[in-house]
């Protein structure tokens, strides 16, 4: 059984979660914890005994409280997404850099200059921006930021598949929209 694509998870209020597993999703639904929202018109999750939709959105029976910032240790997935796999500073998008660079965490405040590991410190540059500012700051190597770096909410969770399927992409994009507006 191939199971690929993630399923969303949406609270009972309807506000998106994360995506998991299809796996994780049918469990959930076989425990009764949560219900089908959107299925896959085409596929099925066939096993010996049962068939069963293939879940693209459940939702939630019980409410669960979520925090409203995204308080963990900055990790380069949600640090990217949040920064739209762009880098800061040239511009450039993920899919237009050259063959052998990359994206990177860069620290406006250089780490070697006191800077910390921190969201408001830290941005999304490519391998060759973050080799020509070095340990500089931003005054000193000319080349700052085009936007402020911000501790993302929870609902930044949401943005790190890229493969969201049509019929999940309604219930993600006013929370994006709003979490984005907020954070700023």
């Amino acid at each position: 059984m191939m199971l690929m694509q993630q399923t969303l998870i949406l609270n009972a209020s309807t506000e998106p979660l994360t995506f998991v597993p299809v796996k994780r999703a049918l469990v959930l639904l076989l425990k009764e914890k949560a219900e089908i929202v959107e299925t896959h018109v085409s596929k099925r999750i066939r096993t010996e005994k049962k068939e069963f939709p293939y879940p693209l959105v459940i939702r939630l029976v019980h409410y669960v409280e979520i925090p409203r910032r995204f308080r963990a240790l900055v990790s380069n997935a949600v640090l990217f997404a949040r920064d739209h796999h762009t880098c800061q500073y040239c511009g450039r998008h993920k899919h237009d850099l050259k063959k052998k660079e990359r994206l990177t965490r860069e620290h406006v405040k250089p780490i070697s200059r006191g800077g910390v590991d921190t969201w408001e410190n830290v941005t999304t540059a490519c391998s060759t921006c973050n080799h020509k500012k070095s340990d500089k700051l931003p005054y000193e190597a000319r080349m700052y930021p085009k936007t402020t770096p911000f501790e993302p909410r929870y609902i930044a969770l949401v943005l790190l598949s890229e493969s969201i399927d049509e019929k999940q992409r309604p219930y993600i994009e006013p929370f994006v929209k709003t979490a984005f507006r907020t954070c700023r």
